[in-house]
């Protein structure tokens, strides 16, 4: 698949971690291409990564196979306008990694007749253990969707859901997740400086519990509330404080975060249809 030339419109984080997951997995530098506005941001990713640069889209567009829109989804309809015509005649597949841009949208304001794959990648891509959400349009076939999927797991883990709508769904239980987290290790972190500790050695176990819970709870054969079963003996200490983590309506907390995710998932959607 490393065959395949590869365009990047926008080469911000994601697009270049994406890269640099391509390239390590064997992906020819000279087969990716990556554009920008200014010539300073392009010298530098050439400098950096080895890759093809242009401040042009049309030129990186028609030289490739796979066109990945990684431009932010208020300037998305700008971009892809001014592309049609060079997307209509080269006739890619088009990959966007744009929140809340649906696919009825992208096809509108590009190509209907385009395969068109929708992706929600998370920040912890930029680590390469991120996940990533897909969705294709029926103009997508299996060996497109291999390579979508190859893509993709360059940077972590990608699944694919049945319904455009499920989107909304990986973006409150992974695109927003990692925030849920940070927030969480703040707040142990802070109750931690309050009963004692330095701020510096209470941030230090709170990250690294946090990373290896993580990992406990991915290479276990067991899933996560068997975990915390598993550590909560009785009547001790962890189970006072899961017991008051409950009483205080966690679960229907983290519900009620998620829909809210959700809820705003489908307006962004609608505003940026316009």
């Amino acid at each position: 698949m490393s065959n395949k030339t590869i365009a990047f419109i926008g080469a911000g984080n994601m697009a270049t971690s994406i890269f640099a997951g391509l390239i390590d997995n064997g992906w020819s530098k000279d087969k990716i291409w990556a554009t920008a506005r200014t010539a300073e941001t392009t010298d530098r990713i050439q400098q950096e990564f080895g890759v093809r640069v242009t401040n042009d889209n049309h030129e990186a567009v028609k030289a490739a196979d796979i066109v990945v829109l990684a431009v932010k989804p208020q300037v998305m309809k700008a971009v892809l306008t001014d592309l049609a015509p060079t997307l209509r005649e080269t006739k890619p597949l088009l990959i966007s990694v744009a929140a809340g841009i649906t696919l009825e949208s992208l096809g509108q304001w590009s190509d209907p007749s385009l395969p068109i794959v929708r992706s929600m990648p998370n920040t912890p891509s930029l680590l390469r253990c991120g996940v990533s959400g897909l969705y294709a349009n029926s103009n997508v076939t299996d060996e497109l969707k291999e390579i979508s999927d190859n893509i993709f797991k360059a940077v972590g883990i990608a699944e694919w859901v049945e319904r455009e709508e499920l989107i909304d769904a990986v973006i409150a239980v992974a695109g927003s997740a990692p925030a849920y987290f940070f927030l969480f290790m703040e707040a142990i972190t802070k109750t931690g400086v309050e009963l004692g500790l330095s701020e510096e050695t209470s941030s230090r176990m709170a990250l690294q519990t946090a990373l290896g819970a993580a990992k406990m709870a991915v290479e276990s054969d067991v899933d996560a509330a068997e975990l915390r079963r598993r550590v909560c003996s009785p009547n001790g200490t962890t189970e006072q404080a899961i017991k008051a983590f409950q009483n205080g309506g966690f679960e229907q907390l983290v519900d009620t975060a998620m829909r809210a995710a959700v809820k705003r998932a489908g307006e962004m959607a609608e505003e940026l249809a316009d």
